[in-house]
């Protein structure tokens, strides 16, 4: 957003504020200051008046000028294609030191005198204006000749650039930033009262009328304008071009400045988009094909708020103009473009961070500049839609800004910074403040952004810095975290290839007890079951998922991988939370790779899946309490040296029952799952080194027993062993080759071979005394 200091005076009274507090403010309140420049032209620029105006003698682009300078009549000679008698004009005099390091001398050009040259915009320091020289008028003030140009104050100003966010929409007017100039420096605001005048002017409702059928969220106004001889006023053309800001016509020129001053959406239509000559306008509004609200004469014309159609633009020298003021919600606006984007115009940029909401005192503002510099008829009245408004209402306690803020700012202070910024505050009841939020202020929505209002108008450096205590309460509660950790097995679970399976917390008694498993105490039991099937509370998972299993098999599933998360109760009807899994038959789909006969899953499959839902774990031998679990391929899940549940294959008789294939299954209690932060461990940058030991062990002799004896005497460089191999044969007996391999390392070498070969005969040495183990 670009403004100039004598523009923002228009509309606030800075007479004493200096450049430096202003932009010092402007930092302190939140509107940063981006860019800041001093507009000033140089001494000996004067207003002159070109008298006469002659073709040069001996050069067909250069003219012979005559140019009252009030004081005397100096011959120029300029080459500007626009130069031409009976104009007011820029000066620089001999002498005069140009933007450039450049010193204005008598010349002679072609053989006649020059004292003195004509001057573009460009050429005294200020921004382009176009093809010639400058042409002056009566818009910056009275003309006097041979008065210095900087005495004025177009020619004299400070320009401020300021880096908005994109929430202050409201900011992006002269009158906007006025308004929080009020607040920041306690002066009044010069809020300009327009009066139309009536003085036997035509109405409007003559020549327009406005249809809808149903209730819009935007406010529209309109007003006519019959423009003549309308030309752009050379301040205003200057401050456009200050602005940097584009238009084609004069009647876009002055909407384009009346928005910038007023940050009132402003646009014109031609008469004859709606109505013919001697006829009645209409303009109709309603919802596009896209859902927005459109105006539509003829044809369609605009949409409000996004877009202008080309054909619709006023580009006449003359004519009557309708002149249309909106506003709609930058919420609205924003959204709609969100769900169904549609080409737009600049003005969109405004109406989606907020454009001014006083549409009448833009329209009003724009009507005003077309009679003040043109013969152009202004039509009294207007044609108007105001949507209906309710202000926001935060309420908030005198003791609640000195709690966010830090310090105690009195309640008069408080009330002011309010109304200075627009605010209404309704009759405090106790120490609450209800503070109204006006609808130009769309980003106030909270106590939070109430505070802010406070703490930029205090000024952020006008708070004295206090140490920050904030404690906050732990909010991780044991439920949370128990819900995430399920959560987190579930997830691994479905990644796995798992189908989650989901049953009633109710099993029957007689299919669990002819399993092995105990039920609920009678005492305890359910005194009104759903059914004769759900007469009592489960104490296990796998019952739910034997029957789901079966199920499947029934519509001829061949693959079955399923898996269940819930509670389950002892007799007592204690509960504990369980995760269960089964597979059936072959262990992945039918497809190419398989030739169409995928393997069926066996013990070791099953193990690796359970291992990647569940992480590393041991298997130890176990004795099922429950008739399910085949007794010779059952194993007991031991996750950090704690019992974690069982994994075992389904008794061929209770498969045959079922009719299941080859099945495996597994429940473990979820306590014992591993869940939290997982902590790095230090390893060894140094290469790890592999040895196997085949060994004679007795068939009766457990590998718990052995994997106990070598932990006891192994050394530091064993790092972990694993049984790779087992060998039986009528050869050796009673007896089996049992191989191991360690992977050995060292936290402070490499090690050679004489520390390998230390630390595997310890391994032989301890497992020859403990367990009379020797090398096959």
């Amino acid at each position: 957003m670009i403004v100039t200091k004598n523009w923002l005076n228009e509309w606030i009274d800075l007479s004493g504020v200096s450049t430096e507090t202003l932009l010092k403010t402007f930092n302190a309140i939140g509107l940063e200051v981006d860019r800041h420049e001093t507009i000033r032209v140089p001494d000996g620029v004067v207003v002159g008046y070109v008298a006469q105006c002659e073709k040069h003698p001996d050069a067909d682009k250069l003219n012979v000028t005559q140019v009252n300078v009030g004081s005397e009549v100096r011959q120029i000679v300029c080459g500007a294609s626009n130069v031409r008698a009976g104009i007011y004009i820029a000066l620089a005099t001999v002498g005069a030191e140009l933007p450039g390091n450049l010193k204005n001398k008598e010349a002679k050009l072609r053989g006649v005198e020059s004292h003195g040259m004509i001057c573009s915009a460009k050429e005294i320091g200020l921004p382009s204006l176009g093809e010639g020289i400058m042409i002056l008028d009566s818009s910056i003030g009275e003309l006097v000749l041979g008065k210095n140009l900087n005495e004025y104050g177009s020619f004299n100003d400070e320009l401020i650039e300021i880096e908005l966010t994109a929430n202050r929409g409201d900011c992006l007017s002269i009158h906007g930033i006025a308004r929080d100039l009020r607040a920041a420096l306690s002066k009044p605001l010069r809020e300009v009262n327009h009066k139309e005048k009536q003085d036997g002017r035509l109405g409007i409702g003559r020549i327009l009328q406005l249809h809808h059928n149903e209730t819009f969220d935007t406010d529209l106004l309109f007003g006519a304008v019959d423009v003549k001889e309308l030309h752009v006023p050379f301040a205003i053309a200057l401050r456009l071009a200050l602005i940097e800001g584009t238009y084609e016509t004069a009647v876009d020129a002055l909407l384009l400045y009346s928005t910038q001053s007023t940050g009132v959406v402003l646009r014109a239509y031609p008469f004859e988009k709606f109505g013919e000559p001697d006829t009645k306008g209409v303009i109709t509004l309603e919802n596009d094909e896209n859902g927005y609200a459109a105006l539509y004469g003829k044809e369609k014309v605009s949409v409000i708020g996004v877009s202008q159609e080309k054909e619709a633009h006023f580009k006449a020298e003359s004519g009557l103009a309708i002149i249309e003021a909106s506003y709609i919600a930058p919420d609205i606006i924003a959204k709609k473009m969100g769900d169904k984007k549609i080409p737009s115009c600049p003005h969109y940029y405004r109406s989606s961070r907020g454009s001014e909401p006083k549409i009448e005192m833009g329209i009003r503002y724009a009507t005003e500049l077309f009679e003040k510099y043109s013969p152009s008829q202004v039509y009294g009245g207007n044609i108007e839609l105001l949507s209906s408004y309710e202000p926001r209402i935060i309420s908030i306690a005198e003791e609640e800004f000195e709690s966010f803020i830090g310090l105690k700012i009195d309640k008069t202070t408080i009330t002011q910074i309010f109304k200075n910024l627009g605010m209404d505050i309704g009759t405090p009841k106790g120490s609450t403040f209800a503070i109204s939020v006006p609808k130009f202020r769309h980003d106030i929505v909270n106590k939070q952004d109430i505070i802010e209002e406070i703490v930029r108008i205090v000024g952020i450096d006008n708070i004295p810095s206090k140490p920050l205590v904030f404690a906050e309460a732990n909010q991780m509660s044991d439920d949370l975290a128990e819900y995430k950790k399920t959560r987190m097995y579930r997830h691994r679970a479905a990644q796995s290839g798992f189908y989650e399976s989901v049953h009633f917390v109710f099993n029957e008694r007689i299919q669990v007890e002819k399993y092995g498993f105990v039920g609920t105490e009678p005492s305890k039991e359910l005194l009104n079951p759903i059914t004769a099937t759900f007469d009592t509370l489960r104490p296990t998972l796998l019952v739910g998922l034997l029957n789901s299993a079966s199920a499947n098999v029934k519509v001829n599933q061949k693959k079955i991988a399923l898996f269940e998360t819930g509670m389950v109760f002892d007799t007592e009807r204690n509960e504990s939370k369980r995760i269960g899994f089964i597979v059936s038959g072959a262990m992945e789909s039918e497809k190419i790779a398989n030739a169409g006969k995928p393997a069926v899953i066996d013990f070791a499959s099953f193990t690796k899946l359970i291992s990647d839902v569940a992480g590393s774990f041991e298997l130890v031998s176990h004795t099922p309490t429950h008739t399910l679990a085949h007794p010779y391929v059952c194993a007991k899940v031991v996750i950090g040296g704690v019992d974690a549940g069982e994994l075992f294959r389904l008794h061929p008789s209770v498969e045959e029952e079922f009719d299941l294939p080859q099945t495996f299954m597994c429940e473990l209690n979820v306590d014992s799952l591993p869940f939290g932060l997982i902590e790095a461990q230090p390893y060894s940058k140094y290469q790890a080194s592999f040895r196997d030991l085949s060994l004679l062990v007795s068939k009766e002799l457990t590998y718990e027993t052995i994997k106990a004896v070598i932990e006891k005497g192994a050394s530091a460089q064993i790092r972990r062993f694993y049984p790779v191999d087992r060998y039986v044969s009528e050869s050796l007996g009673d007896q089996m080759s049992l191989t191991l391999r360690f992977v050995l390392q060292s936290d402070d070498k490499t090690l050679e071979e004489e520390d390998i070969t230390a630390a595997m005969d310890g391994v032989l040495n301890t497992l020859n005394v403990e367990l009379g183990v020797s090398l096959r």
